[in-house]
């Protein structure tokens, strides 16, 4: 069970660095989303809280509590994406609701493998 754990959790991890990266670097494929649901003054915010989610993730590597939280605050993170695209009648919610499910994934996986 760790094994998924660290697979899904370094992977993750370094899936929001990129989308971090991409959004304090001005990446016109994530400015375009974020101008469509009018998230743009928030761009920096929610970089920094990818960066805290992996970093999360990877801590908890070593301390499950902080793993589990960090899948937790992720799943509230991608919910609130797709609430953001759902309120402005924007149906793309297909990369959300994806990156939703392994934020579940990543916390109950983690959440399994600190408590066997």
């Amino acid at each position: 069970m760790f094994i998924a754990t660290l697979v899904v959790s370094i992977a993750f991890a370094a899936l929001l660095a990129v989308s971090a990266a991409g959004k304090l670097k001005g990446d016109p494929m994530q400015m375009e989303t974020l101008e469509r649901v009018g998230a743009m003054k928030l761009r920096g915010m929610l970089a920094f809280l990818e960066v805290a989610g992996a970093a999360g993730l990877l801590v908890g590597l070593l301390w499950w509590p902080i793993g589990v939280a960090a899948g937790i605050g992720l799943v509230l993170y991608f919910a609130g994406a797709i609430g953001a695209h759902l309120r402005v009648g924007d149906r793309a919610v297909l990369p959300p609701a994806l990156l939703l499910v392994v934020s579940l994934a990543a916390a109950a996986l983690r959440l399994a493998s600190g408590l066997s």
